[in-house]
């Protein structure tokens, strides 16, 4: 799935001393004349709104870049791999590439309008009950990641997890509001979604929380799930093998620590986390009603309407 392309397109356009859209529209045209690269989309992709959907822009992209890496790695890096590859193929400092970027004149806007972007965009390792009857009880781990366009409106999300079955990855845009923050997640290529209401953003933005819901993607029937969610913000990208079911036993806050956030006294941070957890779930788990509990209702309902075919 593609992500982080409204920054990766700004981090291109500053490496290319491309002014303008117009500019950038024209690198692209300059490796591929035909390229679904164009105005009216670019401005999209910039802002965070849109992505682009032919793959051919992705191609275009890399021979743009020079880089050895096909269109589809463009598409799917995270931010620092991407970053430090552009870096060193063109010999460019990280450091003065992102201040530069940051400083493009038609992908940047007003600071009142960037602010709350700016102060949610990050990486964040998650925590919330797994939805899979099979761990029932145990925790799962994932990675967020938040990405700013301009202004607040431009905000987009991508959650990733390591399930046995694969690597699960959602994302969608993310919207604040007064009274909470909210995501509806969904899967490319897949029918996978989820949503997350958290409680408002507030300063300086160290982890967010509140509920999770979608549908449990291991298991032999479908089951609409909730739980409690915790969105801790990390200094640096967690690993991408980083990530799946936690040990029964497992302690959050010595798993935090393995990917660089280590918390002063760590039992009693575990005790706070489970009971947040935990919440209103009775065993521990996920909340989630039992297929044949709904059944048994919808039999009801079914041969109710059936008793009058009129209505069927």
């Amino acid at each position: 799935m593609a992500q982080h392309i409204a920054q990766k397109l700004r981090l291109t356009a500053a490496l290319l001393g491309t002014v303008s859209r117009k500019d950038l529209a024209a690198s692209f045209r300059s490796v591929n004349p035909k390229t679904a690269f164009d105005l009216g989309r670019a401005d999209k992709w910039l802002q965070g709104r849109a992505q682009p959907r032919e793959f051919s822009v992705y191609d275009d992209w890399s021979k743009l870049l020079k880089l050895e890496q096909p269109g589809a790695w463009i598409a799917e890096s995270d931010l620092p791999s991407f970053t430090a590859a552009i870096c060193a193929r063109h010999g460019i400092d990280r450091t003065e590439l992102e201040r530069r970027a940051g400083a493009h004149p038609e992908t940047t806007s007003g600071r009142e309008d960037r602010s709350l972007g700016l102060a949610l965009a990050g990486t964040y390792a998650c925590y919330s009950r797994a939805l899979s009857p099979y761990y029932r009880g145990q925790l799962i781990r994932g990675s967020l990641s938040i990405e700013a366009g301009p202004g607040a409106h431009g905000l987009t999300a991508a959650y990733r997890e390591v399930l046995p079955t694969g690597q699960l990855l959602v994302g969608g845009p993310v919207t604040p509001a007064k009274r909470g923050l909210y995501a509806l997640l969904k899967e490319t290529g897949g029918d996978a979604h989820f949503f997350l209401c958290l409680f408002p953003h507030s300063r300086p933005g160290s982890v967010l929380g509140g509920y999770m819901c979608g549908g449990a993607i291991i298991g032999p029937e479908p089951q609409p799930s909730l739980t409690r969610i915790l969105i801790i913000r990390l200094r640096d990208p967690a690993p991408q093998a980083w990530g799946g079911y936690l040990p029964p036993d497992g302690s959050i806050a010595k798993d935090l620590a393995s990917i660089g956030l280590t918390l002063e006294q760590p039992e009693a941070v575990d005790r706070q986390l489970a009971q947040f957890l935990a919440g209103d779930s009775k065993d521990g788990g996920a909340s989630q009603i039992p297929p044949a509990e709904f059944r048994a209702i919808l039999d009801v309902f079914d041969r109710h309407w059936l008793s009058y075919p009129g209505q069927v």
